[in-house]
């Protein structure tokens, strides 16, 4: 008995030696979290977690002092087969963390709302998983958050209105998820990131819902409503904007092809209107198309590379600059299909170069040049002359 008395307390003493630079909230946090996720099968992450060792040793846990500051749960090598199980409460307890982390894998359930009491978190990161139920209101509190990433997986409810009165935010990225309600007005001048599509968001975005700070904005896949003309004019920071497949209204401002825009996406929305830009469009890849917008094509458009205006209401001629960009394979995509346009100034036996596309179908012209469409532009040439004598834009 003696003997048995003495081997547990040597048991005790060792662990305590091992684990003495971890606070005692920390460790048994730790083994919480352990005890409710476990390696997919192939991977081996928590094969270092044995605690009879010191934590701060463990696989993605990183310490100072007594007090563990980053938890990256999961091997980060892409193609690793991830975790699967819940996240714990337990991490709340984790007073001095600053991120969190899980690489892609199966861990479902709901965020814990003891998310909330992580003060010093600055990272949080659970993208590609499996979690499900609301964003916890509570992380609200948290003003030193800088990036937010809970995409692609199965968050419903609203996206908490808290969220957008953090000040600190660099990064909010919620795609992919099945999230309603309205867009938060967020007020962080740090905000550059703001990632919601692919959800079931709706209602309409007021003029100062968003910072000017922004440079990617990508909403597209929603049910998002109302007029954005005043909300872009202020986002002239932009290189990347896309919102694509809503039901936005209203026209677009000339000033926004002069932005530092890569690719602009405005497609399949209900956006009416003649548009003006303020100079030559040198933005690569714009896509207008599926819209209400009327009026002559603007041969300030000639600068773009890959152009998409089919399916509206243009009108007019095809301007002569475009034509000799499209024939100098400038301009690599100019689909102009289904609107009604009257012509085009070109040779019909001129060559159309190998890597450009023109599709000209179903407008109000006898197609001058017979050039490769995409199947779903329908197989009618022209539009029927009593559709064209009507329309006047």
């Amino acid at each position: 008995m003696r003997f048995l008395l003495l081997m547990f307390l040597f048991h005790v003493i060792v662990i305590q030696q091992c684990c003495a630079m971890l606070h005692p909230i920390d460790f048994l946090a730790l083994q919480a979290i352990r005890k409710t996720l476990n390696d997919l099968p192939g991977s081996n992450f928590f094969s270092s977690w044995d605690f009879t060792s010191d934590p701060c040793s463990f696989a993605g846990v990183y310490c100072a002092g007594d007090k563990v500051i980053a938890l990256n749960l999961g091997d980060p090598r892409a193609g690793s087969p991830g975790l699967t199980g819940r996240l714990n409460p337990a991490i709340g307890k984790l007073s001095a963390l600053a991120e969190f982390t899980v690489v892609p894998g199966r861990v479902f359930g709901a965020l814990p709302e003891s998310f909330s009491q992580l003060n010093n978190l600055r990272f949080l990161g659970v993208s590609r998983n499996f979690l499900s139920g609301r964003i916890p209101a509570g992380l609200g509190k948290l003003r030193r958050l800088q990036t937010l990433d809970l995409s692609f997986n199965q968050l419903t409810g609203n996206i908490p209105w808290a969220i957008g009165t953090l000040p600190a935010l660099n990064n909010v990225i919620l795609c992919h998820n099945h999230l309603s309600g309205s867009v938060p007005p967020f007020v962080s001048l740090r905000l550059t990131r703001l990632d919601l599509k692919h959800n079931a968001l709706s209602g309409s975005l007021l003029p100062m819902s968003l910072p000017s700070s922004l440079q990617y904005l990508s909403m597209s896949s929603n049910q998002l409503t109302g007029p954005v003309d005043h909300l872009l004019t202020r986002l002239n920071r932009l290189n990347y904007l896309d919102l694509s497949i809503n039901r936005f209204t209203g026209c677009i401002p000339g000033n926004l092809f002069r932005f530092p825009i890569a690719n602009l996406q405005l497609q399949r929305n209900q956006f009416t209107g003649r548009i003006y830009p303020a100079g030559l469009v040198t933005i690569p890849v714009v896509d207008l198309s599926f819209n209400r917008f009327y009026g002559e094509i603007s041969p300030l458009f000639s600068g773009v590379q890959i152009l998409y205006m089919n399916n509206n209401r243009f009108m007019g001629q095809v301007p002569g600059i475009m034509v000799d960009r499209l024939l100098s394979a400038n301009i690599h995509v100019l689909y102009l299909q289904h609107n009604f346009l009257t012509g085009i100034a070109i040779n019909p036996a001129a060559e159309i170069p190998v890597r450009s596309s023109l599709c000209l179908q179903y407008n109000c012209m006898v197609l001058p040049v017979q050039t490769p469409c995409p199947l779903k532009a329908g197989k009618q040439k022209s539009r029927p002359t009593s559709q064209c004598g009507k329309w006047k834009g």
